[in-house]
C-alpha cells in the first residue's frame, strides 16, 4: 500500500487524517512544520505528500518548492484559504491538488486515490519508452524530461499532462478532458488548473514560451501537441 506523508501544525487534524488513512491501509508518517516536511520528503519513499499551507518555520508553498527541487512526488495542499489566486499560487509552486478547509475526509481519500491511480497507470503504461518532440524528450519509465539534452524538473502532474499530449500528437484536448484524464474523474477543481500547468510546461520546455512551438492552443477548444507543420503565429 502507498506511503503518505501528512504535515500540518494542527496536531489534532493530523491525528485524524492519519487514523483515517491508516484505516484504509495506507502507511502514514507525519510532521508539524515546513522544515520537517522537506526533511522527511528528502528521505524519500513517499508516494504522496499532504501539506498545510500555513505552517511554522517555513510555509507550505516554500516547503513545496523545496521538495520540487529533488522530488516529483504528488503533493496535495491543504488550506483555509478559498481564493482562486491562492490556489493558482499553490499550483505555480508545484502542488498537484488543492483542498480547502474544512473538508470531508471522504473528499481527501478520493483525491488521494485519484492521484495514486493516475501515477500507477502512468508507470505501467509503456514503461521505459522514450517520447520525443523536437528538442523535447520524455522517458516514461524514468519519469524524466529534457530540453535540448538538459534535464528539466517536472511535477507529477506536469509530467502526466505532457506525456498525454506527446503520446497523442495533434489531438486536441479540452480543459474538461484534461482534468478528467490527468487529474481523475473524482477531481473537483477549476479549469484554470489546466491553464496554469500548461503555462508552466511552456516555460520549462519551450524555447520561446510566448510563442510555443509544441504545446499549442486551439482557441475555444483546448490544447494539443503540434506536429510543427503549422504557422506558429496563429495558435499559441
Amino acid at each position: 500500500m502507498a506511503k503518505i506523508l501528512v504535515v500540518d501544525d494542527e496536531q489534532v487534524l493530523v491525528k485524524g487524517i492519519k487514523f483515517n488513512l491508516e484505516h484504509e491501509g495506507y502507511q502514514v508518517e507525519v510532521g508539524f512544520d515546513g522544515e520537517q516536511a522537506v526533511e522527511l520528503a528528502r528521505e524519500g519513499g513517499f508516494d504522496l505528500i499532504i501539506l498545510d499551507l500555513m505552517m511554522p518555520k517555513i510555509d507550505g508553498l516554500t516547503a513545496c518548492m523545496r521538495i520540487r527541487e529533488f522530488s516529483n512526488v504528488p503533493v496535495i495542499m491543504l488550506t483555509a484559504r478559498s481564493e482562486d489566486t491562492d490556489k493558482i499560487i499553490g499550483f505555480e509552486c508545484g502542488a498537484d491538488d488543492y483542498i480547502t478547509k474544512p473538508f470531508n475526509i471522504l473528499e481527501v481519500k478520493a483525491r488521494i486515490r485519484a492521484l495514486l491511480r493516475r501515477s500507477a497507470a502512468v508507470e505501467q503504461q509503456q514503461g521505459g519508452s522514450v517520447l520525443t518532440a523536437g528538442h523535447i524528450r520524455l522517458d516514461a519509465g524514468e519519469r524524466a524530461a529534457w530540453r535540448d539534452g538538459t534535464p528539466v524538473e517536472l511535477t507529477a502532474k506536469e509530467f502526466d499532462l505532457m506525456e498525454l499530449l506527446m503520446r497523442n500528437p495533434g489531438r486536441v484536448y479540452s480543459r474538461e478532458n484534461l482534468l478528467n484524464v490527468v487529474w481523475g474523474y473524482e477531481y473537483v477543481g477549476d479549469y484554470r488548473t489546466v491553464d496554469v500547468h500548461v503555462r508552466r510546461l511552456r516555460e520549462k520546455l519551450e524555447l520561446d514560451p510566448a510563442n510555443p512551438e509544441y504545446i499549442r492552443t486551439k482557441w475555444g477548444v483546448g490544447y494539443y501537441l503540434s506536429n510543427r507543420t503549422e504557422n506558429r503565429g496563429n495558435g499559441t
